[in-house]
């Protein structure tokens, strides 16, 4: 029997938000349908819907003719969907075999679980996916892209008929994408029904068979992936032609003197890490997975403690032992995992705003809340992030507008320094164009900007100079005429000492 999954009519509305406005179209078994949208387009809310954890206002789905109505994520399992999404949904404490057969170990006929067997299958399925652990490891021992793996295991052993993917290549490596696309591309081959959600064009031209484009919850058109172009895509989803978002920046050209200067840093797998960066500069870092851009910047922001080497802010000697100390500093950070590191998700915009700036608007430990809810509306506005309050709750915005609440958040404290850990990921493009902008802006306006991006085209389209990075150490600085993807990457891939 044909696979299919039929969306009809599907709506849903949050407080102040139409997040689905009458969505309806049919992905097909035996190829790969993929949702693209700007962050807040729908595409995760009517995952939910699919997987139990909302339920619709009005509309119906049907699994291979049949509606169906999930009232928990449960629900959907049994019936065959599986819906892996960019937040994991993992016990750490628990093995890797636990987590894969959490709601299905087998057991013997004393109803005892059978953990030599469980195991057994476990390693099979380790063995397909080839991954470099084994069924007994604890899930929080593995890096965040061996625990994505470990989601698509849970899919891929439940045998389910339909499976949706929400992003699942932003924490894996060029070789785990590699890996990923060939168990998908399976999948699809052996009829399973497979929705996959993607801000990575790139990603749908090599993978998909259909792209199902949405917009501010609204169905906009679904067109075969052979015969469209990234262009067309683009203009789609934004809703208008964004151009060569790179050439219509508005640049910085007037830089000012040193405002932060490393020398010889040390600690956190960093060896020997000097660079200088100067008022009104976006620099940026670039390096492979695991080069050491990130713990560098814990380092600065005193998230990891500097073994040794120096620190100076304008000149001047600093001891920077926590974030607290770079915050008084004039340093911020927004860091690679908004998520985990940069939001306080189950409070509201207004909460996360102002986290840094609570000690400068309150008296006697007692908060200004006119003050607070003042500061919180300009930046929400300088930032167009959208919402219809500042008490909107963070989880529930799109990963764009989290980002730009990050970035809002330092524009209420008085900062010298600015680092940006891969703040476009996740994002889609229209948002990205926004950002991308806004880090221009905030060097026009005399900050030193530190850019860490594994995409090529951002560094050399944004940055006025980029350091390199290998294992831990600076393999090379390259100014803006220089920078090349073929330079930069000779130098991502240069052994130490060459």
């Amino acid at each position: 029997m044909e696979n299919y999954v039929e969306f009809k009519n599907i709506r849903k509305a949050f407080v102040g938000v139409q997040a689905l406005d009458g969505i309806s179209f049919r992905a097909d078994g035996g190829e790969i349908c993929a949702l693209l949208g700007e962050n807040g387009a729908g595409k995760s809310t009517l995952l939910k819907i699919l997987s139990g954890a909302h339920q619709a206002d009005s509309g119906e789905y049907f699994i291979n003719g049949r509606e169906m109505k999930f009232h928990s994520p449960m629900e959907a399992i049994q019936a065959g969907v599986s819906v892996i999404y960019q937040e994991r949904q993992l016990v750490s404490e628990l093995s890797v075999t636990e987590n894969v057969f959490m709601e299905d170990l087998y057991c013997n006929r004393a109803g005892i679980v059978d953990f030599k067997r469980s195991h057994e299958e476990m390693q099979r399925i380790i063995e397909l996916f080839h991954m470099p652990f084994s069924p007994q490891t604890k899930v929080k021992k593995l890096s965040a892209a061996y625990q994505q793996m470990v989601e698509i295991m849970k899919a891929y052993r439940r045998k389910s008929q339909v499976i949706a993917f929400d992003e699942p290549t932003a924490p894996l490596t060029d070789a785990e994408i590699d890996i990923l696309f060939g168990l998908i591309q399976r999948l699809r081959d052996s009829g399973k029904v497979i929705l996959y959600v993607s801000h990575r064009l790139k990603e749908l031209f090599r993978l998909t068979d259909k792209i199902i484009i949405l917009k501010d919850g609204r169905f906009v058109e679904d067109v075969r992936t052979a015969n469209t172009s990234e262009g067309y895509l683009v203009s789609k989803m934004v809703g208008r032609n964004v151009g060569d978002t790179f050439s219509a920046l508005k640049r910085n050209d007037q830089m000012g003197d040193v405002v932060l200067e490393a020398r010889n840093l040390r600690g956190n797998g960093i060896h020997n890490v000097s660079f200088q960066l100067h008022r009104g500069e976006v620099l940026g870092f670039a390096g492979l997975v695991g080069a050491g851009r990130s713990e560098t910047m814990q380092l600065l922001f005193g998230g990891d403690k500097v073994k040794s080497g120096e620190i100076y802010i304008d000149g001047r000697l600093k001891k920077i032992r926590n974030p607290k100390d770079a915050i008084e500093e004039g340093i911020g950070l927004c860091p690679e995992d908004r998520k985990e590191q940069g939001l306080v998700l189950g409070r509201s915009i207004r909460n996360n705003l102002t986290i840094p700036i609570l000690n400068k608007i309150s008296r006697r430990g007692i908060i200004d809340r006119k003050r607070e809810r003042k500061l919180s509306k300009e930046a929400v506005a300088a930032y167009r992030i959208k919402t219809p309050s500042i008490e909107k709750i963070a989880m529930e915005l799109s990963g764009g507008n989290q980002q730009k609440i990050i970035l809002g958040r330092w524009m209420l404290a008085d900062l010298k320094v600015l680092i940006l850990d891969e703040p476009t990921k996740g994002i889609d493009v229209g948002a990205k164009a926004e950002i991308y902008q806004m880090v221009c802006d905030l060097a026009r306006e005399g900050l030193g900007v530190i850019f860490i991006s594994s995409e090529l085209q951002e560094v050399i389209n944004i940055c006025d100079k980029v350091i390199v990075m290998r294992d831990g150490t600076v393999t090379g600085c390259l100014d803006r005429k220089e920078m090349s993807e073929e330079g930069i990457l000779s130098l991502a891939m240069q052994e130490n000492g060459e």
